[in-house]
């Protein structure tokens, strides 16, 4: 069981060598160059993209009305021009203001002891023939134990974001609602910062200027983050990286 244990130590090891080692090599080309931004491409075609799928209600027949000026499917007599079919484009206004502060204290503390002996005739012939003198086979066996826990831990976490950012109508599902998802790199000197936004929307939600909140998306997923050479220095070293996951202490 050692054996293997090594071997799986071994081969998570080289494995992780390995990859650092093609991200050095990525690194080491990349050199005095700006990071280049990632080419516009069809959300659909990305390793890994999944239409999304969720409980829909029964579908209703649309009803037309002959002589109505209305038009099935609009908010005003003219054409609307809010995001409504696949390839459109909304504005997501992004506003993050998350604050957080958690504190928690756990104690515990355990003793317990217990004791075992021979009485009797028994317990005379086991101090006579076995026991030492001075030692009596009504105390044969005590055992005692102690144990105490104390930790404490504490979160105070506060975040701010507040942008803007274009998204593009990828699917409408059966009810109406859109699924978007939008992309933005921006590249100042040698840092590349990335915001994605992806989730889903009502229509109704869409206001007349074609934006909607954040707060108004289902299953949001948003992310800010960067890449370049300051996000690089902030990053610990792969080596690091991989002790951290495999040493135990």
């Amino acid at each position: 069981m050692q054996k293997n244990h090594y071997r799986q130590l071994l081969a998570s090891i080289a494995l992780a060598a390995l990859a650092a080692g093609c991200g050095t090599a990525d690194q080491l080309a990349q050199v005095g160059q700006q990071p280049a931004l990632n080419a516009i491409q069809d959300p659909t075609t990305t390793p890994g993209y999944r239409p999304v799928q969720m409980p829909m209600p029964e579908p209703q027949q649309v009803h037309y009305n002959p002589n109505s000026l209305w038009q099935s499917g609009s908010r005003a007599f003219f054409k609307d021009q809010r995001a409504s079919q696949v390839g459109d484009i909304l504005t997501v206004v992004v506003t993050i203001d998350d604050e957080a502060e958690i504190e928690n204290t756990t104690e515990r503390n355990r003793t317990e002891s217990s004791g075992a002996g021979v009485g009797g005739a028994l317990g005379t012939a086991i101090d006579t023939i076995f026991l030492p003198a001075g030692t009596a086979a009504s105390d044969l066996a005590n055992v005692g134990s102690n144990s105490s826990f104390q930790g404490a831990g504490s979160v105070d976490r506060e975040e701010t974001l507040q942008t803007q950012i274009a998204a593009v109508v990828t699917q409408v599902l059966p009810n109406g609602n859109l699924v978007i998802e939008g992309r933005q790199e921006v590249r100042v000197n040698f840092e590349v910062r990335e915001l994605i936004v992806a989730g889903i929307v009502r229509p109704e939600d869409i206001t007349a200027n074609n934006r909607v909140a954040s707060e108004q998306i289902a299953e949001a997923r948003i992310g800010y983050g960067g890449r370049g050479q300051i996000t690089t220095v902030q990053q610990p070293r792969v080596g690091n990286q991989v002790l951290d996951i495999l040493l135990p202490f």
